[in-house]
């Protein structure tokens, strides 16, 4: 098996140099729970080079429903090492590796990334990640969800800290939702990868009305 035949698709999209480029780029994935399993499962397989997998909690049985990448023989596995295990079964040309610790114990190892990917559901720390982001001059994209609404954000200039930093936790959240949030992320994260356009320092947020009905709003970000 050749990279041309496993990303034929994609090469037919935007060409084998484009493919080719995409094998010398690193991500970082914080978190591996709901929008951490739908980014691993959809970049995983894209032909990105090297992925870094951050997460110190275990799989619960209560996870399994919405994060996509675990089974019920992964229960009480650090979850880390379980997405990088599925990444690697899938893909023979992508190197991922696992961080079982928290984002304050990674960002003290110093590696350098193409784009951060934040998978948390911890306000503080995707402010923590902001400023780390920052400081490393790493582009990085926020996603969160909530019941049936999610938000993303690829982040560059814009000021994180509008965010009300609190310690609100979801009502509940839909599994539907997760994978729809994951995968706008997961197809900003390749675009900007690849060399494509995209729109930076600008809020998605998607939610389902009354009547049911899709409705994404876009905000514009303020600079830091």
């Amino acid at each position: 098996m050749t990279p041309e035949e496993y990303f034929n698709r994609q090469i037919q999209l935007w060409g084998g140099e484009a493919q080719k480029a995409l094998q010398t780029k690193r991500i970082a994935i914080i978190g591996s729970g709901g929008l951490g399993s739908t980014l691993a499962q959809a970049l995983g397989t894209s032909g990105i080079g090297e992925i870094h997998i951050v997460d110190f909690d275990t799989v619960s049985i209560h996870n399994i429903h919405r994060q996509i990448a675990f089974t019920l023989e992964d229960e009480g596995q650090n979850k880390a090492k379980a997405v990088a295990k599925l990444i690697e079964s899938k893909n023979p040309f992508v190197k991922a590796v696992a961080f079982d610790m928290d984002f304050k114990a990674f960002k003290e190892k110093g590696n350098m990334y193409d784009l951060i990917l934040d998978a948390t559901d911890n306000l503080p720390v995707r402010g923590d990640i902001d400023k780390y982001a920052k400081e490393t001059k790493i582009p990085w994209i926020y996603a969160s969800v909530e019941e049936f609404n999610g938000q993303v954000c690829f982040f560059e200039e814009s000021n994180f800290q509008v965010f009300n930093i609190s310690d609100h936790k979801p009502g509940g959240i839909a599994a539907p939702i997760v994978m729809h949030i994951g995968s706008l992320q997961a197809n900003l994260a390749l675009r900007y990868l690849v060399g494509e356009p995209v729109v930076k320092d600008k809020l998605y947020y998607l939610y389902f009305n009354d009547e049911g009905e899709l409705v994404t709003q876009k905000f514009g970000m303020p600079k830091a």
